[in-house]
């Protein structure tokens, strides 16, 4: 898989769109990527690790 965050390991989940009738079709939920230097080293890492590793 492509996006996938290097720290945790998350990648895109699938969900139902749910119209108005309360059709459903599938959806893929993707999580939000960042390009990040952690220890010199250029990673792929979401959002959420970015957040917490500066706490």
């Amino acid at each position: 898989m492509a996006n996938v965050c290097a720290m945790c390991g998350r990648g895109t989940t699938s969900a139902n769109n749910v119209s108005h009738s309360n059709r459903k079709t599938k959806r893929t939920m993707k999580i939000n990527m960042q390009s990040k230097k952690i220890a010199g080293v250029k990673a792929k890492v979401c959002a959420k690790c970015i957040k917490t590793k500066n706490k």
